[in-house]
């Protein structure tokens, strides 16, 4: 059964108010981090620092409350050093973190662009009109891997912040695009 629900006219107008809001501050957010890309990719692996920081804590605190005789205790064990490892790394060292960070978006654009030109060729038999987008987006994905990894030390300052603010400016347009057609709904 599909989770529907139906909501009055007055509480979706109410609630397109605060996701226009959100999306305002959202795209607005975007937009500073593609004026300042190398501050967004420095708050970027600081960010991902801390929330690796806190996930290893809690990963240590989980792992020595459930004891060694829980499954896999070592390996959850050296999960969580890892992370509480990454994430010190990232906040202490964040220009290396950027660096790395940016190294391996390239590599896993690579690597995507490589598997889509597998299956695009793989599609041109079984899926003949939808082959030819995904050899599109295999060399999109393999140029832009190449552009990163080639421009590399410079292009680690700005890509990872690029990357969040185009995020962050599309998702805040989404939703403001959303908030104003819910509100023309409820007109």
């Amino acid at each position: 059964m599909p989770a529907v629900t139906t909501l009055d006219n007055t509480t979706l107008q109410k609630h397109s108010r605060w996701f226009m809001i959100y999306g305002i501050v959202l795209a607005l957010a975007g937009v500073a981090a593609i004026i300042l890309p190398g501050i967004a990719s420095l708050a970027t692996a600081i960010m991902l620092g801390w929330l690796l920081l806190f996930s290893g804590v809690i990963g240590l605190f989980a792992v020595f409350q459930t004891g060694r005789s829980a499954p896999n205790f070592w390996w959850e064990l050296l999960t969580a050093v890892l992370y509480l490892l990454a994430g010190l790394s990232l906040i202490f060292s964040p220009l290396a973190g950027v660096l790395t960070l940016t190294i391996l978006l390239a590599a896993y654009l690579f690597a995507a662009g490589v598997m889509k030109l597998i299956m695009a060729f793989g599609h041109k038999r079984d899926i003949p009109g939808a082959w030819r987008w995904v050899l599109f987006s295999a060399v999109l994905d393999i140029g832009l891997g190449l552009v990163i990894f080639l421009g590399l030390p410079g292009s680690a300052i700005w890509v990872l912040g690029l990357m969040v603010g185009i995020n962050l400016l599309m998702t805040g347009i989404s939703l403001a695009v959303a908030a104003t057609c819910t509100k023309k709904m409820c007109a």
